[in-house]
């Protein structure tokens, strides 16, 4: 079994498996080459063949476990009908929310696939046989915020407002962002992804009522959703920010696995989560931008506190587009030499 399913169904590995959030992208030379030549972010993450060649990229560098699909959590309301695109130093911006439904939703999503059932392909043809294939969806309360804030927010008021002012409102978007990402990511397994996670990159901006409304009841329904269909595949949950919230997250969601982000300190980790079920993470990006004895002191912490139990390592965010390509040559040295 590849080492990262061995983990995600609850087994010990003696060598930690790894992968990275954002793994592919601008800290490497040809993902920027490759970006130059197409012109934008979603003109590759909507182009099958480059989204299989961005996915290969760090696999063939560094060899990771895990090779996570080339796309963007944005893609559900894109393909509801919601307006997407991407400017120049300001990140995601999206149109207004006017006759959102499914009527183009799988053939919007049909470059997904294909990227996963090529990636599927490529990854065996180039002998990476121990990589799992990784797919993935925004949370509906993350991607909802996008939508109401039509692009990035630093305090997402406008969505919360909506969600405490606007509750039946809201909950319908809810509601429909629950059924895309169900259909998204069975259709992601069914294409070849051995893994699939979700990220709520925003679920800690949310107090304890609403993070179970909103984070851990939507989440709950997609996870059944998916089980329902595509049983034998590993869901692996992310609720950044959660705080002391993550113990409820993983009780109440039916995840197979938990994303930590790098706040969260390691001994509550070890007693409190990683005791109900494997855990991922949670490097801080900016210990791997700094390199040297700093990343092996902070890369030595997590794994003598986590990696005596199912473990991955993984960063507790996305990596930082400056990292030198040697910080994670030596990250992965380090990794793949500890031994449990």
């Amino acid at each position: 079994m590849k080492s990262l399913l061995k983990v995600l169904n609850g087994k010990k590995s003696e060598i930690i498996p790894i992968w990275l959030m954002r793994q592919a992208g601008r800290y490497l030379p040809e993902y920027r080459e490759l970006r130059a030549s197409k012109g934008g972010f979603l003109e590759m993450a909507l182009d099958p063949v480059s989204a299989c060649e961005i996915t290969m990229q760090p696999i063939r560098r560094f060899g990771m476990d895990g090779a996570i699909i080339f796309s963007d959590i944005l893609t559900v309301p894109y393909a509801l009908g919601q307006d997407l695109w991407f400017e120049a130093g300001e990140g995601p911006k999206l149109g207004e929310r006017k006759g959102l439904g499914f009527d183009q939703f799988d053939k919007r999503m049909e470059p997904v696939y294909e990227a996963l059932r090529l990636t599927k392909a490529q990854l065996t043809k180039e002998g990476f046989d121990d990589t799992a294939l990784i797919g993935f969806a925004g949370a509906p309360w993350t991607v909802a915020t996008y939508m109401v804030e039509r692009g990035g927010s630093k305090d997402h008021f406008a969505t919360k407002a909506m969600a405490y002012g606007q509750e039946q409102e809201f909950s319908d978007l809810i509601d429909m962002l629950v059924e895309a990402t169900s259909r998204y990511l069975i259709a992601q397994a069914k294409a070849g992804a051995e893994v699939l996670k979700i990220f709520d990159s925003w679920s800690g901006v949310l107090s304890e009522g609403e993070f179970e409304k909103w984070a851990v009841q939507p989440v709950r329904r997609i996870v059944a959703a998916v089980k329902a269909e595509c049983p034998h595949v590993p869901i692996i949950g992310f609720p950044r920010g959660a705080g002391f919230y993550y113990e409820r997250y993983v009780r109440e969601t039916g995840v197979d696995a938990c994303a930590i982000d790098s706040m969260m300190p390691l001994d509550y980790v070890r007693d409190h989560v990683q005791v109900l079920l494997p855990v991922q993470g949670n490097l801080d990006p900016a210990a791997l931008l700094a390199g040297g004895a700093v990343l092996e002191r902070e890369v030595m912490q997590i794994l003598s506190a986590l990696g005596g139990q199912p473990f991955i390592f993984n960063l507790g965010h996305g990596i930082n587009k400056d990292t030198p390509i040697n910080h994670v040559e030596q990250l992965m040295r380090i990794v793949k030499e500890y031994r449990t």
